[in-house]
């Protein structure tokens, strides 16, 4: 059975493996060079309780990951945050990436956030469907930000409000 819990420090070699290989082998990041776990020790730092990290596991192996990302440094968006999925390939297609989305936009709503931003390199309609499946809407379409594989990318927003207020 999977079970989705908060990361913590102990869980960053799991994390940074997963990461690796969607630098290494998709578009889902626009990283180019693998991280080490010290970068990503820096990464998991600037999460705070308002920012969360869930890691999905099962039997003791961790095989996914979903964050809220500070959306950006300016004290307006203190409410808004962007969120991150990557399930390791052997683990996609199994309703694990939904289970693992919907718990951290749970998390955001209980930690009060305002909005969750989400950029999807264009014609990734597995996770645009799974964003959409969640409350997020398409907001706009950044064209040719990318550059990685040697193609020109376009990048997807897409976006979801817990409230109007």
């Amino acid at each position: 059975m999977v079970d989705i819990k908060q990361a913590t420090a102990n869980d960053l070699e799991a994390i940074t493996e997963i990461y690796n290989e969607a630098i290494l082998k998709t578009v889902a990041t626009f990283d180019t060079e693998t991280k080490t776990i010290e970068q990503q020790r820096k990464w998991f730092e600037n999460h705070s309780s308002k920012n969360p990290i869930l890691v999905a596991e099962e039997n003791g192996v961790i095989f996914g990951f979903a964050s809220l990302s500070k959306y950006s440094n300016r004290c307006a968006y203190s409410d808004t945050a962007e969120i991150s999925l990557y399930i390791m390939e052997e683990f996609q297609g199994k309703g694990i990436g939904k289970k693992l989305m919907k718990a951290i936009i749970d998390e955001g709503e209980k930690v009060g956030l305002h909005a969750v931003i989400a950029r999807i390199t264009d014609g990734n309609e597995k996770s645009i469907h799974l964003h959409k499946s969640v409350g997020f809407e398409h907001i706009g379409t950044m064209k040719e930000v990318g550059f990685k594989f040697d193609k020109r990318l376009d990048v997807c927003l897409m976006q979801k409000v817990y409230s109007k207020t």
